[in-house]
């Protein structure tokens, strides 16, 4: 398994393209995913009917973008499965195929006007796609990269990846905020609703055809050559032999989802009704949140290659909880200073970048796929779809409530990433066992 621990640089070329290839993929893919949420106000009025109440009509539209969330571990665990089996290579390209062509048909639907209840239903389909492509695409993309990854890098090149993932939340905003800039509510509610998705299947088939310059992972390619590929079903042995390390992987990517659902996604829409801060105000300084988280994740992978995953846990998580309060404050206390705070709390959001990290060393390379993807995708699945729910609650309750949330959470998520068992740890505790 890919250590991370003492650095060595500088990167090889065919590292830098493969790394290149598989952010700037990553990205495209993401993008496609979460820009539904940037353009929820529009698909809400289009897509239900009108004589609905408006608090009715955006349960159901954040419904449908949470579907994609509880999608993910059907496709994730049978993507996984065959990258156990057949190959990282083809389920992280087929992965980005399916995402593509589903973004690409939301773009073309027809309204509730035209087709009536049959156009939420088609649009709730196509979202499911896209939560199981994304199911593949994010394990797939972390396992992908590390056994790519020298010794003493594998951080960095998770912090990359992860940083390109992030990357397609920033390319979401941007393309949204160009949007909303250039066209009246009315002009997007005609039609130009359709341009981001659009661009999105146009970004998957470029993304894919970038993947087709990747090559096999090494370590795949050893476990094949020594035909050492699992016997059993790799979920099997996951669930049989690895549930410490599932466990605590779906607490670190609790973690996750708590920095970027209510930080990065939600926060916006939260301080403007919560706060009553103006929509242009909260915009930008989630777009310089965005950037710092994008710097931040990067920042986070490196960190652990030289100073272990431990340590970087305990210099990045209480600045994750000290970042998710200062913006909630300052947006109650001192509204003008709401753009440093936020990037204040998108750097110490960088700390995702401890997950990725904490699940590779989780899972010996046989199983590694699917160990992955069953802890992160079954987390995301219970706590991404409920987590906008739940802090929408809270927050109706206490405005500073979602902070709470996060920090709450940050704390399980730290000792979930300072505990987790490494692949090493549990072979020889088995072993152990095996010759007592």
């Amino acid at each position: 398994m890919p250590d991370s621990s003492g650095p060595r640089w500088p990167l090889a070329l065919p590292e830098l393209r493969i790394l290149f290839l598989s952010s700037v993929g990553g990205a495209l893919e993401f993008y496609d995913f979460v820009v539904f949420v940037f353009f929820a106000v529009a698909i809400g009025r289009l897509f239900f009917p009108p004589d609905l109440p408006d608090w009715v009509r955006q349960l159901q539209t954040f419904g449908i973008f949470a579907a994609g969330y509880l999608a993910r571990p059907l496709g994730g665990i049978f993507m996984a499965h065959f990258g156990d089996t057949r190959g990282r290579k083809r389920v992280f390209t087929f992965s980005i195929l399916l995402m593509a062509n589903a973004t690409l048909v939301i773009g073309l639907l027809p309204t509730y006007k035209l087709i009536g209840t049959a156009a939420p239903v088609l649009l709730l389909f196509m979202r499911v796609v896209q939560g199981m492509a994304i199911g593949g695409q994010v394990p797939g993309g972390w396992v992908f990269v590390a056994e790519h990854a020298g010794p003493g890098r594998v951080g960095f090149a998770l912090g990359l990846l992860t940083s390109g993932l992030t990357g397609g939340i920033l390319l979401g905003s941007l393309v949204a905020a160009a949007i909303n800039l250039v066209f009246s509510q009315a002009q997007i509610l005609s039609g130009w609703w359709r341009l981001p998705f659009l661009m999105g299947g146009i970004f998957g088939f470029l993304a894919m055809m970038l993947r087709r310059w990747l090559e096999e992972t090494p370590v795949f390619e050893e476990i094949r050559r020594r035909a050492a590929t699992s016997r059993q079903m790799p979920l099997r042995v996951v669930l049989k032999g690895h549930m410490p390390a599932s466990i605590a992987g779906m607490v670190t990517t609790w973690m996750l989802t708590a920095a970027i659902v209510v930080l990065i996604l939600m926060t916006p829409a939260l301080l403007q009704k919560s706060f009553g801060l103006p929509a242009s105000q909260t915009q930008l300084a989630n777009l310089a949140g965005t950037v710092a988280l994008v710097l931040g994740t990067l920042a986070t992978g490196a960190m652990t290659d030289r100073f272990g995953l431990r340590a970087s846990a305990a210099l990045v998580l209480p600045l994750l909880c000290a970042g998710a309060y200062a913006l909630y404050l300052t947006a109650d206390r001192a509204p003008a200073l709401l753009l440093p705070a936020y990037v204040l709390a998108g750097f110490g959001a960088g700390g995702v970048a401890l997950t990725p990290v904490a699940l590779v060393r989780s899972f010996p390379p046989a199983v590694r796929f699917s160990g992955i993807s069953f802890s992160y995708n079954i987390a995301y699945a219970l706590f991404g779809g409920v987590t906008p729910l739940f802090v929408s609650w809270i927050a109706h309750l206490n405005r500073i409530s979602p902070a709470h949330y996060v920090a709450a959470v940050c704390v399980l998520g730290f000792f979930a990433t300072v505990f987790s068992p490494s692949a090493e740890v549990q072979q020889q505790v088995r072993s152990s066992y095996s010759n007592a």
